[in-house]
């Protein structure tokens, strides 16, 4: 059905139609997947042994210069799907013994979304977000998603916006988190170490952008205390997308910018969570969007 567009905090009021985008994200109003597959480079408490059932959605409201997906976010690669046909691609995943579904980038098909959830699933749902997220999008989805990974981007407006097109991210993301937590409350590991509920606040670190890292970290420690959010340090920036525009950015980390990121969580004492190896940094993490499972 069409309707004009304030999903998402650019609240542009497109107007979108069944096979007709419009606004910043392009897309219309039914949903599109590139891909649903078993997923097995999450986060440890998400992979499991047996993969986290990602579903990846077309289109973007970020559009991030250096995504590493591309090819969805920016380059219309998806085929439209139905409510019903998203509710039977989670049972299909369920059905080869993923941990959890996880809807990757599915903000812009809100309505879509909270259809195919409209009875709980037998699993975990995971919301796995960019953190730029209207807090009346969130609010909808009380109740439907029992673990939140978005990330934290940047705390630093100048890169938001160089990047992003978004200088209002940090707020933006750091109120989205925030709500985030009071719908899921402390994070709650089973015995068997899998998140059952909670948020897991991801950043990827840039190269040449330490301060942007730290003031991410600062935030975290400061704002959550011990046991209420996991938190994972991201080495996996790989230049891709747009970045050889932008020559700072135009190249993997280095060990000493990575490492002192590391020491820097550290530092801060912050426990709750995860960082990569540098080695994480390989074109090959990111899956092929071929309509797998779709």
């Amino acid at each position: 059905m069409p309707f004009y567009c304030r999903l998402c905090p650019r609240a542009c009021g497109a107007l979108r139609r069944p096979q007709e985008g419009g606004g910043f994200c392009g897309e219309g109003s039914d949903a599109r997947v590139a891909r649903a597959a078993p997923h097995l480079w999450e986060e440890p408490p998400i992979s499991g042994t047996r993969g986290s059932g990602t579903v990846f959605f077309t289109g973007c409201n970020l559009k991030c210069v250096y995504c590493q997906n591309a090819a969805i976010s920016a380059g219309g690669v998806g085929k439209r799907v139905t409510p019903e046909r998203l509710r039977e691609i989670y049972f299909a995943l369920i059905g080869q013994g993923v941990h959890n579904v996880s809807l990757v980038t599915a903000s812009h098909f809100l309505p879509a979304v909270l259809e195919s959830l409209r009875d709980p699933l037998p699993v975990p749902v995971v919301w796995n977000s960019s953190g730029y997220e209207s807090l009346p999008a969130l609010r909808a989805l009380e109740g439907k998603i029992q673990i939140y990974l978005p990330d934290m981007k940047y705390a630093d407006p100048a890169l938001a916006e160089r990047y992003s097109s978004a200088p209002d991210y940090p707020e933006t993301a750091k109120r989205a988190i925030l709500e985030m937590v009071r719908q899921t409350g402390p994070y709650v590991l089973g015995e068997d170490g899998l998140l059952r509920s909670g948020v897991i606040i991801r950043h990827l670190v840039l190269p040449n952008a330490p301060e942007n890292t730290r003031r991410v970290i600062d935030w975290v420690a400061d704002t959550f205390p011990p046991g209420q959010v996991l938190f994972s340090l991201m080495s996996q920036y790989t230049p891709m997308g747009r970045a050889a525009e932008f020559s700072e950015i135009d190249r993997r980390l280095t060990p000493a910018e990575y490492g002192a990121a590391v020491a820097y969580m550290e530092e801060r004492g912050i426990e709750d969570g995860f960082y990569q190896e540098l080695s994480s940094a390989r074109e090959e993490y990111t899956p092929d969007f071929d309509l797998t499972g779709v």
